[in-house]
């Protein structure tokens, strides 16, 4: 008989993600610049990077991360709020002036006991986490093409190597949802199907955003299938007593397995 894995934390899938990762080092090519991203329906935000580990949005300074995968495409990442954390992330195009922004927050622990079953019978998603994803434009840039969902990644089987010591594969099912699971690391043997969301910032460079319905976790990784490489973050509660947040940042070396074509 073999033992049944045990979901673990998001506090503890970051202890596993910090030893000799891939992710990318900060960058400053965004340093000292202020950015007003313009949204549909008329919605400003202003944000100004101090430098690659803070940045000024609405006026609120906080920390931040700040990378680049690509030649003039920043991931801006940060948290807001007090008590509740807000996860904000931004893909912006330097050159072509259009940013996309995803704004999440996590279930308290009331919505968190709702059950799939109660979910599924209230025509509710499986998952409590919430994504808000908007496509804008940086004013005083044009040019760019906007980015927009992609279904370009779907059919895909892919490898991703975190560390020497945690690698996944992604299996890209269809435009809801895609299916992960830990080869080797701290989620050893777990895997699930979760809802997520593609979006194509450049040619062969996906933003990836997904969701997951058992522990409350929020996930948004640049993809880069040009280079085979990723970057971006996790967010969620850092243990089981919804007291406390972790947002840690992730990358891989990413390797193709198979193509699916339906």
């Amino acid at each position: 008989m073999t033992t049944t894995p045990e979901f673990i934390s998001v506090g503890a899938l970051g202890e596993g993600f910090a030893i000799d990762n891939n992710v990318l080092v900060e960058d400053a090519g965004l340093n000292g610049r202020s950015l007003t991203l313009r949204f549909p329906g008329d919605r400003l935000h202003a944000c100004t990077v101090t430098d690659s580990s803070k940045v000024i949005w609405d006026g609120l300074e906080t920390e931040a991360r700040v990378t680049s995968i690509r030649s003039g495409i920043f991931f801006v990442d940060f948290l807001l709020g007090e008590a509740v954390k807000e996860s904000v992330s931004l893909v912006l195009d330097t050159a072509g002036g259009h940013v996309t922004l995803v704004q999440g927050a996590l279930p308290n622990a009331e919505e968190t006991s709702v059950s799939a079953y109660d979910r599924a019978r209230e025509g509710m998603e499986l998952t409590g986490v919430n994504a808000e994803i908007l496509h804008g434009t940086i004013d005083g840039v044009a040019g760019g093409t906007p980015h927009a969902p992609t279904d370009e990644l779907l059919g895909l089987r892919n490898r991703y190597h975190y560390s020497p010591d945690e690698v996944y594969e992604h299996v890209y099912l269809n435009g809801n949802f895609y299916t992960w699971h830990c080869l080797k690391g701290s989620e050893l043997g777990l895997g699930d199907t979760d809802r997520c969301h593609y979006i194509k910032i450049a040619e062969k460079l996906y933003l990836f955003v997904w969701r997951e319905k058992i522990v409350p976790t929020l996930g948004v990784i640049l993809i880069d299938m040009d280079r085979l490489k990723t970057d971006g973050k996790i967010f969620g509660y850092k243990g089981f007593d919804f007291t406390s947040y972790v947002n840690f940042e992730v990358g891989a070396v990413a390797e193709v397995l198979n193509e699916t074509t339906y």
